[in-house]
Protein backbone atom coordinates (compact mmCIF):
# COMPACT_ATOMS: atom_id res chain seq x y z
CA UNK A 1 0.00 0.00 0.00
CA UNK A 2 1.17 3.21 -0.97
CA UNK A 3 0.28 7.06 -0.01
CA UNK A 4 0.05 9.42 -2.48
CA UNK A 5 -1.03 12.96 -1.74
CA UNK A 6 -1.98 16.29 -3.64
CA UNK A 7 -1.35 18.47 -0.51
CA UNK A 8 -2.50 21.76 -3.09
CA UNK A 9 -6.12 19.93 -4.19
CA UNK A 10 -6.77 18.74 -0.51
CA UNK A 11 -6.52 14.81 -1.74
CA UNK A 12 -4.77 12.15 0.49
CA UNK A 13 -5.06 8.30 -1.70
CA UNK A 14 -3.94 5.53 -0.21
CA UNK A 15 -3.02 3.06 -3.95
CA UNK A 16 -2.50 -0.72 -3.53
CA UNK A 17 -0.82 -2.08 -6.42
CA UNK A 18 -2.23 -5.11 -6.12
CA UNK A 19 -6.17 -5.20 -7.91
CA UNK A 20 -6.82 -8.53 -6.88
CA UNK A 21 -5.50 -12.08 -5.99
CA UNK A 22 -5.74 -15.39 -6.96
CA UNK A 23 -4.33 -18.19 -4.27
CA UNK A 24 -1.11 -16.75 -4.44
CA UNK A 25 -1.35 -15.32 -8.12
CA UNK A 26 -1.54 -11.44 -8.18
CA UNK A 27 -3.24 -9.29 -10.44
CA UNK A 28 -1.86 -5.99 -10.65
CA UNK A 29 -4.14 -2.47 -11.74
CA UNK A 30 -0.72 -2.06 -14.28
CA UNK A 31 -1.53 -4.27 -16.15
CA UNK A 32 -5.52 -4.45 -16.07
CA UNK A 33 -4.71 -0.57 -16.92
CA UNK A 34 -2.81 -1.70 -19.69
CA UNK A 35 -4.93 -3.90 -20.85
CA UNK A 36 -7.77 -1.27 -20.79
CA UNK A 37 -6.15 0.93 -23.28
CA UNK A 38 -5.28 -1.43 -25.26
CA UNK A 39 -8.41 -2.88 -25.81
CA UNK A 40 -10.21 0.89 -25.75
CA UNK A 41 -7.19 1.91 -28.51
CA UNK A 42 -8.15 -1.23 -30.62
CA UNK A 43 -12.14 -0.50 -30.50
CA UNK A 44 -11.46 2.92 -31.52
CA UNK A 45 -9.54 2.03 -34.46
CA UNK A 46 -11.74 -0.77 -35.79
CA UNK A 47 -15.08 1.62 -35.57
CA UNK A 48 -12.82 4.35 -37.58
CA UNK A 49 -11.14 2.16 -39.90
CA UNK A 50 -13.97 2.31 -42.89
CA UNK A 51 -12.64 6.44 -43.09
CA UNK A 52 -9.10 5.74 -44.24
CA UNK A 53 -10.35 2.70 -46.60
CA UNK A 54 -9.80 0.16 -44.07
CA UNK A 55 -11.59 -2.59 -43.27
CA UNK A 56 -12.02 -3.72 -39.10
CA UNK A 57 -10.06 -6.70 -40.32
CA UNK A 58 -7.22 -4.75 -41.11
CA UNK A 59 -6.67 -3.46 -37.57
CA UNK A 60 -7.18 -6.97 -36.20
CA UNK A 61 -4.52 -8.75 -38.35
CA UNK A 62 -2.12 -5.62 -37.74
CA UNK A 63 -2.61 -5.83 -34.05
CA UNK A 64 -2.36 -9.69 -33.96
CA UNK A 65 1.51 -8.79 -34.62
CA UNK A 66 2.16 -5.77 -33.16
CA UNK A 67 1.04 -5.73 -29.72
CA UNK A 68 3.38 -8.90 -28.77
CA UNK A 69 5.94 -7.28 -30.74
CA UNK A 70 5.55 -3.81 -29.43
CA UNK A 71 5.56 -5.13 -25.93
CA UNK A 72 8.54 -7.10 -26.55
CA UNK A 73 9.96 -3.87 -28.53
CA UNK A 74 9.31 -1.59 -24.86
CA UNK A 75 10.89 -4.29 -22.76
CA UNK A 76 13.82 -4.80 -24.85
CA UNK A 77 14.33 -0.87 -25.13
CA UNK A 78 13.99 -0.20 -21.32
CA UNK A 79 16.47 -3.47 -20.61
CA UNK A 80 19.02 -2.05 -23.08
CA UNK A 81 18.97 1.21 -21.58
CA UNK A 82 18.92 0.01 -17.89
CA UNK A 83 20.88 -3.16 -17.73
CA UNK A 84 22.15 -2.85 -14.36
CA UNK A 85 18.22 -3.93 -12.75
CA UNK A 86 18.27 -6.99 -14.91
CA UNK A 87 21.90 -8.76 -13.93
CA UNK A 88 22.73 -11.15 -11.30
CA UNK A 89 25.46 -10.42 -8.83
CA UNK A 90 27.86 -12.20 -10.52
CA UNK A 91 26.94 -10.14 -13.66
CA UNK A 92 25.14 -12.97 -15.19
CA UNK A 93 21.65 -11.92 -17.08
CA UNK A 94 18.67 -12.89 -14.51
CA UNK A 95 16.17 -14.28 -17.15
CA UNK A 96 13.00 -13.97 -14.69
CA UNK A 97 13.99 -10.16 -13.80
CA UNK A 98 13.98 -9.59 -17.82
CA UNK A 99 10.55 -11.45 -18.16
CA UNK A 100 8.72 -10.17 -15.09
CA UNK A 101 6.57 -7.01 -16.27
CA UNK A 102 4.45 -6.16 -13.08
CA UNK A 103 6.88 -3.48 -11.64
CA UNK A 104 6.75 -1.96 -14.80
CA UNK A 105 9.96 -1.68 -16.83
CA UNK A 106 8.36 -1.43 -20.32
CA UNK A 107 9.38 1.98 -22.48
CA UNK A 108 6.91 3.77 -24.81
CA UNK A 109 9.30 4.40 -27.68
CA UNK A 110 10.80 0.80 -27.68
CA UNK A 111 7.63 -0.76 -27.87
CA UNK A 112 6.59 2.18 -30.68
CA UNK A 113 9.43 1.59 -32.72
CA UNK A 114 8.52 -2.42 -32.87
CA UNK A 115 5.46 -1.50 -33.39
CA UNK A 116 5.04 0.31 -36.18
CA UNK A 117 7.82 -1.52 -38.07
CA UNK A 118 5.72 -4.71 -37.65
CA UNK A 119 2.31 -2.55 -38.47
CA UNK A 120 4.46 -1.85 -42.49
CA UNK A 121 5.54 -5.47 -42.59
CA UNK A 122 1.98 -6.51 -42.26
CA UNK A 123 0.68 -3.53 -44.64
CA UNK A 124 3.33 -4.99 -47.33
CA UNK A 125 1.66 -8.75 -46.86
CA UNK A 126 -1.80 -7.49 -47.24
CA UNK A 127 -0.87 -5.03 -49.49
CA UNK A 128 -2.37 -1.90 -48.03
CA UNK A 129 -0.74 0.88 -47.93
CA UNK A 130 1.08 1.75 -44.57
CA UNK A 131 0.46 5.48 -44.21
CA UNK A 132 -3.25 4.60 -44.31
CA UNK A 133 -3.04 2.45 -41.28
CA UNK A 134 -0.81 4.36 -39.57
CA UNK A 135 -3.11 7.02 -39.66
CA UNK A 136 -5.69 4.96 -37.81
CA UNK A 137 -3.39 3.33 -35.77
CA UNK A 138 -2.55 7.32 -34.41
CA UNK A 139 -6.02 6.88 -33.14
CA UNK A 140 -5.04 3.82 -30.74
CA UNK A 141 -1.67 4.85 -29.96
CA UNK A 142 -2.97 7.88 -28.17
CA UNK A 143 -5.99 6.07 -26.33
CA UNK A 144 -3.61 3.43 -25.05
CA UNK A 145 -0.99 6.01 -23.62
CA UNK A 146 -3.31 8.09 -22.04
CA UNK A 147 -4.43 5.18 -19.93
CA UNK A 148 -0.79 3.65 -20.06
CA UNK A 149 0.67 6.69 -17.23
CA UNK A 150 -2.33 5.56 -14.87
CA UNK A 151 -0.76 2.32 -14.57
CA UNK A 152 2.33 4.15 -13.63
CA UNK A 153 0.52 6.24 -11.16
CA UNK A 154 -0.39 2.85 -9.78
CA UNK A 155 2.78 1.77 -9.19
CA UNK A 156 3.83 5.42 -7.99
CA UNK A 157 6.67 5.57 -11.07
CA UNK A 158 7.35 8.26 -13.49
CA UNK A 159 7.34 11.17 -11.26
CA UNK A 160 9.19 14.61 -11.97
CA UNK A 161 11.39 16.11 -9.35
CA UNK A 162 10.66 18.51 -6.44
CA UNK A 163 8.06 21.08 -6.50
CA UNK A 164 5.92 23.41 -5.27
CA UNK A 165 3.73 23.87 -7.44
CA UNK A 166 -0.23 23.91 -6.40
CA UNK A 167 -1.08 20.59 -8.22
CA UNK A 168 2.43 18.65 -6.74
CA UNK A 169 2.27 15.18 -5.36
CA UNK A 170 3.61 14.00 -2.25
CA UNK A 171 5.36 10.52 -2.12
CA UNK A 172 7.74 8.39 -0.36
CA UNK A 173 10.89 7.64 -1.88
CA UNK A 174 13.27 5.61 -0.29
CA UNK A 175 11.36 6.79 3.21
CA UNK A 176 11.62 10.09 2.64
CA UNK A 177 8.58 12.17 1.97
CA UNK A 178 8.85 14.48 -1.03
CA UNK A 179 6.41 16.72 -3.54
CA UNK A 180 7.04 16.40 -6.72
CA UNK A 181 5.69 16.68 -10.37
CA UNK A 182 2.84 14.24 -11.46
CA UNK A 183 4.47 13.37 -14.51
CA UNK A 184 2.83 10.73 -15.31
CA UNK A 185 -0.38 12.97 -14.86
CA UNK A 186 1.04 15.94 -17.81
CA UNK A 187 1.76 13.39 -20.32
CA UNK A 188 -1.90 11.71 -19.90
CA UNK A 189 -3.43 15.18 -20.30
CA UNK A 190 -1.39 15.81 -22.89
CA UNK A 191 -2.02 12.83 -25.33
CA UNK A 192 -6.32 13.75 -24.18
CA UNK A 193 -5.38 17.05 -26.08
CA UNK A 194 -3.58 14.98 -29.08
CA UNK A 195 -6.35 12.95 -29.49
CA UNK A 196 -9.01 15.61 -29.02
CA UNK A 197 -7.21 17.74 -31.52
CA UNK A 198 -6.58 14.58 -34.12
CA UNK A 199 -10.78 13.70 -33.62
CA UNK A 200 -11.72 17.50 -34.39
CA UNK A 201 -9.55 17.01 -37.72
CA UNK A 202 -11.23 13.77 -38.83
CA UNK A 203 -14.65 15.12 -37.75
CA UNK A 204 -14.24 18.31 -39.94
CA UNK A 205 -12.49 15.96 -42.68
CA UNK A 206 -8.81 17.50 -42.48
CA UNK A 207 -6.70 14.83 -43.96
CA UNK A 208 -4.99 16.11 -47.62
CA UNK A 209 -2.79 13.09 -47.00
CA UNK A 210 -2.52 9.42 -46.10
CA UNK A 211 0.10 9.44 -43.20
CA UNK A 212 -0.55 13.25 -41.80
CA UNK A 213 -2.38 11.98 -38.82
CA UNK A 214 0.34 9.93 -37.90
CA UNK A 215 3.21 12.20 -38.45
CA UNK A 216 1.25 14.83 -36.33
CA UNK A 217 0.99 12.27 -33.12
CA UNK A 218 5.03 12.09 -33.95
CA UNK A 219 5.27 15.55 -33.65
CA UNK A 220 2.94 16.31 -30.94
CA UNK A 221 3.85 13.21 -28.78
CA UNK A 222 7.19 14.26 -29.36
CA UNK A 223 6.95 17.58 -28.56
CA UNK A 224 5.26 17.08 -25.32
CA UNK A 225 7.55 14.33 -23.99
CA UNK A 226 11.04 15.93 -24.58
CA UNK A 227 9.73 18.63 -22.83
CA UNK A 228 8.06 16.18 -19.85
CA UNK A 229 10.95 13.71 -19.72
CA UNK A 230 13.32 16.55 -18.56
CA UNK A 231 10.70 17.10 -15.81
CA UNK A 232 11.57 13.30 -14.63
CA UNK A 233 13.89 11.59 -12.40
CA UNK A 234 13.64 7.83 -13.76
CA UNK A 235 14.96 8.75 -17.16
CA UNK A 236 16.54 6.05 -18.78
CA UNK A 237 20.07 7.80 -20.45
CA UNK A 238 22.16 6.98 -23.40
CA UNK A 239 25.18 4.71 -21.92
CA UNK A 240 27.04 7.00 -20.31
CA UNK A 241 26.64 10.42 -21.87
CA UNK A 242 23.82 11.84 -19.43
CA UNK A 243 21.44 12.49 -22.52
CA UNK A 244 18.25 11.04 -21.63
CA UNK A 245 17.49 8.87 -24.11
CA UNK A 246 13.28 8.88 -24.54
CA UNK A 247 13.86 13.06 -24.44
CA UNK A 248 16.22 13.08 -27.48
CA UNK A 249 14.15 9.96 -29.23
CA UNK A 250 10.94 12.43 -28.88
CA UNK A 251 13.14 15.99 -30.12
CA UNK A 252 14.31 14.07 -32.74
CA UNK A 253 11.18 12.25 -33.80
CA UNK A 254 9.24 15.68 -33.49
CA UNK A 255 11.25 17.72 -35.51
CA UNK A 256 11.36 14.66 -38.51
CA UNK A 257 7.58 14.92 -38.13
CA UNK A 258 7.24 18.32 -39.29
CA UNK A 259 10.20 18.65 -41.61
CA UNK A 260 8.03 15.55 -43.58
CA UNK A 261 4.75 17.35 -42.77
CA UNK A 262 6.27 20.92 -44.02
CA UNK A 263 7.54 19.28 -47.06
CA UNK A 264 4.48 17.21 -48.37
CA UNK A 265 2.23 20.07 -47.42
CA UNK A 266 4.64 22.00 -49.87
CA UNK A 267 3.61 19.78 -52.99
CA UNK A 268 -0.13 20.66 -52.15
CA UNK A 269 -1.36 17.40 -51.72
CA UNK A 270 -4.66 16.74 -52.75
CA UNK A 271 -7.40 14.91 -50.69
CA UNK A 272 -8.66 13.20 -54.04
CA UNK A 273 -5.12 11.22 -53.91
CA UNK A 274 -6.17 9.31 -50.08
CA UNK A 275 -6.35 5.54 -50.08
CA UNK A 276 -9.99 6.02 -48.84
CA UNK A 277 -10.86 8.27 -52.04
CA UNK A 278 -8.65 6.05 -54.58
CA UNK A 279 -10.90 3.26 -53.06
CA UNK A 280 -14.11 4.41 -53.64
CA UNK A 281 -13.08 5.37 -57.45
CA UNK A 282 -12.03 2.34 -58.08
CA UNK A 283 -15.58 0.28 -56.95
CA UNK A 284 -17.45 2.80 -58.50
CA UNK A 285 -15.89 1.83 -62.09
CA UNK A 286 -15.85 -1.57 -61.01
CA UNK A 287 -19.52 -1.40 -60.18
CA UNK A 288 -20.07 0.65 -63.93
CA UNK A 289 -18.35 -2.17 -65.84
Amino acid sequence: MSTVTFPGLGLTLHLNRVAFSIGTFHVYWYGIIIALGFFFGVAFCCAQAKKFGLKPDDILDMIIFAAPGGIIGARLYYIFFNPDLYRNPDGSWSLAACLSTRNGGLAIYGGIIAGVFIAWLVARYKKIPFPALADVCAFGLLIGQIAGRWGNFMNVEAYGGPTDLPWRMGIEVGGEYMEVHPTFLYESLWNLVGFCLLVWLLRKGIRTFDGMYFLLYVAWYGLGRGWIEGLRTDSLYFFSTGIRTSQMVALLSCVVAVVLLLCKMRTHPSPEALYVNRKKRMEHTGEEN
